[in-house]
């Protein structure tokens, strides 16, 4: 099998006999593929551990710091994407070099068109549209608008379902640990509760979608729909969803005709290109203060309408996707996690007492409610069955509602 390795030199790779190696085994062979001391390297599958610029930074990333633990057991299988961090310095290997022309190999036209990466406008998205649950898109607008006030980017992962004919529901948002300025928005990833969060969306039959974040206010007096920071972040997540209807949504406001504002969603896909020249690594990735964000830097020259060129503006990559809206299965009135304020089992408590003349199973009928109840339940038995409950809209079974009501009145 192949894995991915991507380090502050690109994206590279190694080929592994199989997933049921060790850490240690893996570290080995990348010594011997790519030259890299085993001394040398600190492994994650954490992007964030390219942005560690000490020792200690390093240190804080020890999901792969066990030599002995096995690639299988952390979910890495073929195409997967390790990071590497490493000290030192190395020459990376640069491309093979064919003779052509006179002194060599004739090249044809042909030849010449096809080393050429020609950047088109995609006219039709692979998804028919995407309807969002009110309930679930005004719990992420409100408070955005009304906490943050658009002040700094916020982002989340939509979930829901997506139909034969290209359909695409999102039904609930799930918020991860973050942190967000004025122009950027980075996503803490914590495995451990992803983990749990596939597990009820399993459940629930339910997958990830798509990619939802804001805009903020100062982004609105600049001159582009995304920013070059904006289309790359979308383009990773669309690229590691490998689902050709996933959508990236954005949240702003926008000024109306009295001179008011009001929140405004809008809905794309990125192209077909744009995924191809990021696995590629075609892409600019260190975006330096003066570049102009409504243009996408590239590592060598593309073909835009009749010329070569490096910048290309970001519309290029935007293919706009038809927005609808549903009332969904789930309820969004438990508290949302990550956010400002800790979620904890007093939340719990109050909602069941607001809740008391529901029948039990809508009263767990959230999202936030079970992600909560996750983290102290049997992820592969208890998370699934109380998902599947919710699902079917059919009774939970007693010996839950004793353990759920249980846990709330300890609160």
């Amino acid at each position: 099998m192949m894995l991915r390795i991507r380090s502050r030199d690109g994206l590279e790779r190694v080929a592994v006999e199989n997933p049921h190696i060790t850490i240690a085994q893996l570290k080995a062979i990348i010594q011997s593929q790519l030259k890299i001391p085993i001394h040398n390297q600190t492994l994650s599958t954490n992007q964030n551990i390219l942005l560690a610029k000490t020792q200690d930074d390093l240190s804080k990333f020890t999901d792969m710091s066990n030599p002995n633990t096995y690639l299988s057991s952390l979910n890495l299988s073929h195409g997967s994407i390790v990071f590497l961090a490493y000290e030192g310095e190395r020459t990376v290997a640069g491309p093979t070099v064919h003779p052509a022309g006179s002194f060599g190999r004739k090249m044809t036209m042909d030849d010449l068109i096809a080393k050429q990466m020609r950047i088109t406008r995609q006219e039709n998205p692979h998804c028919e549209l995407v309807s969002f649950d009110r309930d679930c898109a005004n719990a992420f607008q409100h408070y955005v608008n009304e906490t943050l006030a658009f002040a700094v980017k916020r982002g989340g992962m939509m979930y829901g379902t997506v139909s034969p004919e290209g359909k695409v529901e999102v039904d609930f948002i799930y918020e991860p640990p973050q942190q967000g300025t004025e122009d950027n928005l980075l996503f803490f990833r914590d495995h451990d509760e992803e983990r749990l969060v596939e597990a009820i969306a399993v459940g629930l039959g339910m997958r990830k979608v798509g990619f939802i974040f804001t805009q903020t206010i100062s982004q609105d007096k600049k001159d582009y729909t995304l920013s070059n920071r904006e289309v790359l972040q979308a383009a990773q997540f669309h690229s590691e969803s490998e689902l050709k209807e996933w959508v990236t949504a954005v949240v702003k406001l926008e000024v109306n005709e009295d001179g008011g504002a009001d929140v405004h969603f809008e809905a794309f896909q990125m192209s077909d290109m744009c995924i191809r020249l990021f696995k590629e690594c075609w892409f600019e990735t260190d975006i330096g203060e003066d570049f102009d964000p409504k243009l996408s830097k590239m590592k060598k020259d593309v073909v835009v309408g009749v010329k070569d060129t490096r910048d290309v503006d970001n519309d290029f990559f935007l293919v706009v996707v038809k927005i609808l809206d549903h009332q969904g299965p789930l309820s969004t009135t438990f508290p949302i996690e990550n956010r400002n304020v800790p979620v904890t089992m007093k939340a719990l408590k109050n909602h069941l007492d607001r809740s008391k003349g529901l029948p039990f199973v809508k009263r767990i009928s959230d999202f936030h409610l079970l992600l909560l109840l996750a983290r102290v339940l049997d992820v592969s038995s208890d998370v699934p069955a109380l998902a599947e409950c919710v699902q079917t809209q059919t009774g939970v079974p007693e010996g839950y509602k004793i353990l759920i009501e249980s846990m709330a009145s300890a609160a």
